[in-house]
């Protein structure tokens, strides 16, 4: 069915590709088998492992996990007698806390930064 359904657009258009040994191939079922092999060779890749991937590409730029010290920098930037957010937490708080809220503020962003989502 499917070759009939290949054949049938094959039919539509003049398609003419190169055999393995650079013929020009035009029937419909010897341009099928042609593709057929070729994608086998492609995708079909037994035990060749000639290539090395040194790189690895993604679409998010790798960033470097937040410091105790940008913590600290971020909480005195906090301001003063501003509304609470969804915590219910004033700045003033925070900021009277100290060093040690810092830490605790960095390891729960750092917690976050690498599961990528909140716990």
């Amino acid at each position: 069915m499917l070759c009939v359904c290949l054949c049938i657009i094959c039919s539509i258009r003049t398609d003419i590709v190169k055999d393995e040994k650079g013929n020009l191939v035009g029937d419909c079922n010897n341009i099928l088998a042609r593709w057929r092999n070729h994608f086998s060779q492609i995708f079909n890749v037994h035990g060749d492992n000639d290539f090395m991937q040194t790189e690895i590409h993604t679409a998010e730029p790798l960033v470097p996990e937040p410091s105790v010290y940008e913590v600290e920098l971020a909480v005195e930037k906090l301001k003063r007698l501003k509304s609470r957010g969804i915590d219910q937490i004033p700045a003033e708080l925070i900021k009277a806390a100290g060093r040690t809220i810092y830490c605790a503020i960095h390891k729960l962003i750092i917690s976050i930064f690498y599961k990528e989502y909140i716990t």
